[in-house]
């Protein structure tokens, strides 16, 4: 029997016709395939039948048998025309129509009113056009589905096409991890960003929030659960508008879902910031509350004046404003007070903004700035208070008398300075500056107080931090006259020493050291410490040093002179305080040491090793009662003593041990002259700066009927 063109086609793998396994027949397993129905399909029927060269169905799928009635063994083989009632088509049989016409045509669509097996008659609407086989002969498919079934289906896609295009209300559609799949222009516009750029971001992306994540939950309770959310009021930020607050009414539901996919979320989205205009300033007060908190929590954490300009710039960029910069004013001297008829100089000295250039070069690349007489500088310190004032013709005029500045200003893309002057105790610090871009809104009022709020405690702080340091130079000013600017000499001893004081946050210490020449040819090798910091330390320190150097000269015995000054503590009021006494003799080599309380001492012998002398660690001076004593060693040409304080070995977190063994380590590995050495031991133990005042004193000894040896490098 001679094989239709259908039905070569079909073999080849275009159409095929059903058999009971549910797989076309002569076909090979597909694999793990299988159909997956949507809403579309689910409710548009649509059949599929072929119709030979003689007018005969030849081909019957399963959906013409659910649309038409009709089982494939019933109508295969018979004339189509069974499918129709008579002459439906302008007097011509349907079938043969439509054969016709898809035969000339190459593709005819039509409506016509077709039989069901029942007898009912129904409109159906049908595609047809040719299959042709590989020996020419050709076969009319015929695609079949309810007229009304189909138009229902068109009218909807129709409804969401003009929907989403035209509707003012913002529409979106999510996948399952809810990034952009379809948006509307209206919801685009909303953002402030084109719709392109949504497509495959998350929805997290464009809608920031304050409100802990809980939009987010909200969104993927929707998808996971299925749960719809209606209506639901959210105050939020885009990207495209970062410095605005809008508010949206959203309503989000779960989408059908596939098989064996996720759901998906649609939303509605309604932008009512106008309506809801209380949240907004509910939103934008609480950003300032937490933009104060944030100040309160992050300005003056140090006494240092760079580190709390920095700190202010860094809380206001750039969630208040582009750019911001710390300026203070350069007297001439501490007693002068600020006039408004004079030229004002301010210095510089913290600048930040987020901006691109030339913006970083204009708040960066100067340190000192000039103001004239009449400036809007010149205004706010007069006032005490804000200055809002765009970056105009007058103002550059007013205020900025460098041209080159001037141009890297309008260049900058700043558009409204925020001047706020820094002003506390009545004492005039400087101002700091805040700019906006045409990107955000210009200075409210209530930017203006909060301004005036972030100045206040700015001001305060520097000002703390400006008597800080005057009460600290003085201290260190102090301290260095006490100390001695130069070192007692002898031919028996070759003495290196260094003081180096605290980081700048830190208050000057009590630390001191002295080397003695006493009677007969001996030294005395002296260091202390006295607790406490700032002027009383430094002032108790020098008396110590003072009576030490006193009683040192009476050729006391070691013990007895901490005797005396322990005696001398307790009347001065001073509570605690260490002292390490050792006094050498050259003519015997013998060295007494007496100790208040002190770090022990360190011994390199000649050979290298490194010792501790620790047998009279005694209590510290001021205590009162409790008597000291003194052990004797034999000191060799070559030997070296350390004498040290606590801040070179002992640090926040850092055991004092494993300081002092750092510095055992040093000691045993050091070569080069005392000089050398004492900067190597600097080097390696204190951190940069250093967080409390550190001494190292290193002593060599030459005997003089010694000859000289590896150990004798100085």
């Amino acid at each position: 029997m001679t094989r239709s063109p259908f039905a070569r086609a079909r073999k080849g793998g275009l159409v095929s016709s059903p058999r009971p396994g549910g797989r076309p027949s002569g076909e090979q397993d597909p694999g793990p395939l299988w159909s997956e129905p949507g809403t579309l399909l689910e409710h548009v029927a649509v059949a599929v039948l072929g119709i030979d060269g003689e007018g005969r169905i030849c081909y019957w799928g399963p959906g013409a048998q659910r649309l038409f009635g009709h089982e494939a063994t019933d109508v295969l083989s018979r004339p189509a025309d069974v499918l129709f009632p008579a002459a439906p088509l302008d007097g011509a049989g349907a079938a043969e129509r439509l054969a016709e016409r898809g035969r000339t045509l190459g593709y005819w669509r039509a409506r016509v009113p077709t039989l069901h097996r029942d007898g009912r008659v129904f409109d159906c609407g049908f595609r047809v056009f040719p299959v042709t086989g590989d020996d020419g002969r050709s076969v009319i498919v015929g695609l079949a589905s309810e007229s009304e079934g189909l138009d229902r289906v068109k009218t909807n896609l129709a409804f969401l096409d003009a929907l989403f295009e035209t509707c003012p209300i913002g529409l979106v559609m999510l996948d399952e991890n809810l990034r952009y799949v379809h948006l509307n222009q209206a919801l685009a516009d909303m953002d402030g960003v084109p719709i392109e750029d949504h497509i495959g971001r998350t929805m997290e992306e464009f809608m920031i929030t304050s409100d802990g994540g809980e939009y987010q939950r909200m969104l993927r309770a929707v998808s996971d659960e299925g749960r719809p959310v209606v209506s639901t009021l959210v105050v939020l930020r885009t990207p495209g508008r970062p410095d605005r607050d809008h508010v949206r009414s959203v309503s989000f539901f779960p989408l059908s879902r596939a098989v064996g996919t996720r759901p998906g979320v649609g939303g509605l989205l309604v932008d009512v910031t106008d309506r809801e205009q209380a949240l907004v300033e509910a939103a934008a007060g609480r950003q300032r509350l937490a933009l104060l908190d944030r100040a309160a929590a992050g300005i003056g954490t140090t006494l240092d004046v760079n580190v709390t300009a920095s700190e202010l710039v860094e809380v206001v960029v750039p969630d208040f404003c582009d750019a911001s910069v710390v300026e203070v004013v350069e007297w001439k001297d501490e007693r002068e007070v600020f006039d408004p008829e004079s030229v004002l100089l301010t210095r510089r000295i913290a600048a930040r903004t987020c901006l691109p250039p030339p913006a970083p070069e204009l708040v960066g690349g100067l340190e000192s700035v000039t103001y004239p007489p009449g400036s809007t500088i010149h205004e706010a310190l007069t006032t005490g208070r804000p200055v809002c004032v765009p970056v105009n013709d007058s103002f550059m005029t007013r205020t900025v008398i460098h041209q080159a500045r001037a141009r890297l200003l309008i260049d900058s893309g700043l558009t409204s300075l925020l001047i706020a002057p820094l002003i506390a105790r009545g004492t005039v610090q400087g101002i700091t500056m805040f700019g906006r871009s045409d990107a955000r809104p210009a200075f409210t009022e209530q930017d203006l107080s909060l301004a005036g709020e972030l100045a206040s405690r700015a001001a305060l702080c520097l000002d703390n931090a400006r008597l800080y340091s005057r009460v600290q130079d003085i201290s260190l000013t102090l301290q260095r006259a006490l100390l001695p600017s130069a070192l007692a000499d002898s031919p028996s001893v070759r003495v290196a020493h260094r003081y180096l004081p605290g980081s700048h946050a830190t208050e000057v210490g009590g630390d001191w050291y002295d080397v003695l020449d006493l009677p007969g040819g001996r030294v005395a090798l002296v260091v202390g410490d006295v607790m406490g910091h700032g002027v009383p330390a430094a002032a108790a320190m020098g008396r110590l040093r003072i009576t030490t150097k006193a009683l040192a000269r009476q050729n006391l015995e070691p013990e007895s002179l901490l005797g005396e000054l322990d005696a001398c503590a307790q009347d001065a009021g001073i509570a605690y305080a260490t002292c390490l006494y050792i006094r050498y003799d050259p003519t015997t080599g013998l060295a007494r040491i007496a100790n208040a309380g002190h770090l022990p001492p360190l011994l390199r012998r000649r050979n290298g090793s490194v010792e501790s002398i620790d047998e009279v660690l005694g209590v510290p001076l001021g205590v009162g009662d409790v008597p000291f004593r003194t052990t004797e060693i034999e000191l060799h040409d070559g030997d070296t003593l350390a004498l040290y304080t606590d801040g070179l070995v002992e640090a926040r977190g850092v055991d004092i041990g494993e300081g002092m063994a750092a510095l055992r380590s040093q000691l045993e590995g050091a070569s080069g002259t005392l000089e050398e050495e004492s900067d190597g031991v600097l080097a390696r133990l204190l951190p940069e700066p250093p967080a409390d005042d550190a001494v190292i004193v290193l002593a060599r000894i030459r005997r003089r009927d010694a000859d000289p040896g590896p150990g004798a490098r100085d």
